[in-house]
């Protein structure tokens, strides 16, 4: 009797792009239903006059002079050249028609709710999770303002070029992790210890950048959110962060401090110690100094 094998099916697992796809349009799709009416909405006499409706240089559009202009002047006391060139931008495309400028107020938030949730599920690896997050972030009324009001383009502007830096710098950890664990694998095999790495200018190279590639593109990602609202100065923190927590960077650095600093302290207690044994022992083993001089004199005093 012939045996009969069994095949053992394994259970087909889905494309990991589906449930990402889905989240997405879901964000777009939400963020558009419920910001859409802004588009409808006309210019306002507060600060919309300095940066758009009376401001010359702007409703130019793109122009020499206004080139020059955004580079070494201030409206409304910042100093915000990239804002102020995505404005005339609005009026190169647009003109003065308030739609317009509404509706890029509009895809910036969308984008940077989009960056957000990608962001998060790929320092965190959780789906639903980030998706919740960045949900939160779209539709929360706090930022009504940012997206309905022209003159807080600064805002949404701000925000987009603040995720692309915190991409920029999740990516630079991730490569600087991986060529640190590739040292380790090259020290650790005695066929290439001691053969030097050498760096060459390849297809590969340029579809996989180096780490030092994303670090430089993180600090001017970081500039660009500074041109577009001086905010952004405390991003250097933010980053400090997420050394702690998702990326957990620290960890290893920590063990390394901890060590360190046990041993510093060992030996600063034992430099103590010793210090305090010599100036306790000075007085009786020193010959001819004041130790001896006030021994003689106590001796005196008891005759």
């Amino acid at each position: 009797m012939p045996s009969v094998m069994a095949a053992v099916e394994t259970p087909r697992q889905g494309p990991t792009w589906k449930p990402l796809l889905c989240v997405c349009l879901f964000l777009t799709l939400s963020t558009l239903v419920v910001y859409w009416p802004v588009t409808g909405y006309e210019f306002v006499n507060y600060d919309d006059t300095d940066y758009v409706t009376a401001n010359p240089y702007v409703q130019a559009g793109l122009s020499a002079q206004g080139l020059a202009w955004v580079w070494h002047s201030e409206v409304a006391r910042n100093w915000h050249p990239v804002t102020m060139l995505s404005h005339m931008l609005d009026c190169q495309f647009y003109g003065m028609r308030p739609a317009g400028h509404h509706l890029t107020n509009l895809l910036f938030h969308i984008a940077n709710t989009l960056l957000l949730f990608l962001l998060l599920r790929k320092m965190t690896g959780a789906l639903w999770r980030s998706g919740v997050v960045a949900a939160l972030f779209a539709l929360h009324p706090l930022h009504v303002e940012s997206v309905a009001w022209v003159a807080e383009r600064k805002d949404v502007l701000s925000t987009f070029f603040f995720m692309l830096t915190l991409w920029a710098y999740v990516r630079y950890a991730e490569k600087a992790e991986g060529g640190r664990k590739n040292a380790e694998c090259r020290m650790q095999n005695p066929a290439t210890r001691n053969t030097p790495h050498v760096s060459r200018f390849t297809f590969h190279a340029l579809r996989h950048p180096p780490s030092w590639f994303f670090y430089v593109l993180s600090l001017l990602l970081f500039a660009l959110g500074l041109m577009s609202k001086p905010m952004l100065v405390t991003v250097p923190f933010v980053l400090l962060l997420l050394d702690f927590w998702p990326l957990k960077r620290s960890a290893e650095c920590g063990v390394r401090n901890a060590e360190w600093g046990m041993r510093s302290r060992t030996l600063l207690a034992s430099d103590v110690r010793a210090e305090n044994d010599g100036l306790l022992s000075l007085p009786l083993s020193s010959k001819g100094g004041e130790g001896n001089g006030i021994a003689a004199s106590e001796r005196r005093n008891a005759a």
